[in-house]
């Protein structure tokens, strides 16, 4: 990125003190601030965007981190306003201590800070040891060691991630903390780039990592080596799960969820567990069922580890479920419930095992939609919209779901959003509850006699599967 001169960083300052006013008088949380500064102003980067966020001059964001090291009984280090400029620009990378410190000050964790934890004892415990025998506990999204969050994601980075965890199993094919390590790593990977691919490719990829984990895990039955490998395993058969529902395999979906189920039980990963609960009250819903997907939800629900799973446990899982049999006051005390955890959890996390106000906007709409609340359901899903970033499932989920709640009153708008996405995401990257959604705003406009209408039904119906009678996907 070219150097970005004086008066252009005196436009970015005033920019960004305005997106903070207007967060602050819509009362956002500082998450979402950050990320309305990031999407406005690119040469923001998310840690100088929550510095900014908070109002707070470098000055005060370095006796801030001061603060934390005393309130530890240790000695600050001298953090200045220079090397807090340079980690903020790119040119310095903080080590492990600084940038736990650093999300300890803005209220975050690592990975929404854009920062990385490296060379950390005690990872697999959730703690990072600051190098005083003070190890803190740092938030993590899916309950794995805090890896950079990828900034941008290749069709190639898919191949070369499996590509590296083969060469770390042929060099040590009994497994060992190598291979864990390695594991890891791709099992983030995949969840932070989740959204960035077709679910057909990155099915066929996370599939070929896991099978070869199998051949280690086997050699390592019994050790605590082989603990570990089952419960990364356990988190790729939740993303296989979460992908077979996105290409509307259900029977798939169901037989990798409860896989991911038994593997977070049985090796004690509470987290893993309870997604996967959530993740099976989604298919059981989808597949009319919504009394069993309200006994998964709570079962979830109660084992959630922190009030951000909570929350999106009650959300994703819950509130659908009692929206679906129509148990309006239950509907609303969820959300409410919902509401309040994400309000108390510290921070937002990215990435297919986490959860933000977009995601929890979503379901509210759809929840308020599936009620007949239509004012709500627009207003909710209005705000997911602005929320997401464009093109994105998370973006085209909530256009259509605001498509649906526009659909009684102005069917023409509701018609021209729909086309807007099957315009901007291309077949083979529409999940397929992008397609139900489809599918059921083509049917509410059935008796409506417009071009627009017309020309959405007939897209619709012209689709592409996901799966073809041969069973190949489409990929392009």
């Amino acid at each position: 990125m070219p150097a970005v001169t004086r008066a252009r960083r005196t436009e970015i300052q005033r920019e960004a003190a305005r997106i903070r006013q207007r967060g602050q008088m819509d009362r956002f949380p500082v998450e979402r601030i950050v990320t309305a500064m990031c999407s406005a102003i690119p040469e923001v980067s998310a840690l100088e965007a929550w510095r900014l966020a908070l109002g707070w001059t470098r000055t005060e964001a370095v006796q801030q981190v001061a603060e934390q090291y005393i309130s530890d009984g240790l000695l600050p280090p001298g953090l200045s306003q220079q090397q807090l400029c340079r980690f903020e620009h790119g040119q310095d990378r903080p080590g492990g201590e600084y940038a736990t410190m650093l999300a300890r000050a803005y209220g975050a964790n690592p990975m929404q800070l854009g920062l990385t934890i490296c060379g950390c004892n005690n990872l697999a415990n959730g703690h990072v040891d600051l190098g005083y025998g003070q190890p803190h506990k740092t938030p993590t999204a899916w309950g794995v060691p805090p890896y950079e969050v990828e900034t941008m994601s290749t069709a190639a980075g898919l191949p070369a991630v499996r590509e590296s965890l083969h060469l770390a199993v042929l060099e040590y094919p009994e497994g060992g903390a190598v291979v864990v390590e390695v594991a890891e790593a791709a099992v983030t990977y995949y969840a932070l780039n989740y959204s960035k691919h077709p679910p057909a490719i990155l099915f066929s990829e996370v599939h070929a990592a896991r099978s070869l984990l199998m051949s280690p895990m086997a050699a390592v039955s019994g050790q605590s080596g082989g603990v570990e490998l089952r419960r990364l395993l356990g988190w790729m058969s939740a993303l296989l799960g979460n992908l077979a529902f996105h290409l509307g395999d259900h029977s798939g979906a169901r037989t990798h969820l409860l896989t991911a189920t038994h593997l977070g039980s049985s090796t004690g990963d509470q987290r893993l567990t309870a997604w996967a609960y959530g993740a099976q009250s989604m298919t059981t819903r989808a597949h009319g069922n919504p009394e069993d997907a309200l006994l998964l939800a709570e079962q979830g629900a109660t084992l959630a580890v922190d009030d951000l799973q909570r929350a999106q446990l009650l959300a994703w899982a819950k509130l659908p479920a009692l929206a679906a049999q129509g148990q309006s006051d239950d509907a609303n005390a969820a959300l409410a419930e919902a509401s309040r955890a994400l309000e108390t959890a510290p921070g937002e996390s990215p990435g297919r095992f986490g959860f933000d106000t977009a995601e929890f906007r979503l379901h509210a709409a759809e929840s308020h939609l599936r009620l007949g609340r239509f004012d709500e359901a627009a207003a909710q899903a209005s705000a997911s919209v602005e929320a997401c970033r464009p093109d994105t499932p998370g973006w085209a989920a909530a256009t259509l779901v605001l498509a649906q709640a526009e659909a009684p009153r102005h069917p023409s708008d509701a018609a021209q959003r729909a086309l807007d996405v099957l315009r901007r995401v291309p077949a083979h990257r529409l999940r397929a509850t992008a397609r139900t959604r489809l599918t059921a705003l083509s049917h509410s406009l059935a008796n409506v006699n417009a071009s627009d209408v017309s020309d959405l039904t007939e897209r619709v119906r012209s689709l592409p599967d996901h799966i073809d009678p041969q069973g190949e996907a489409a990929t392009a």
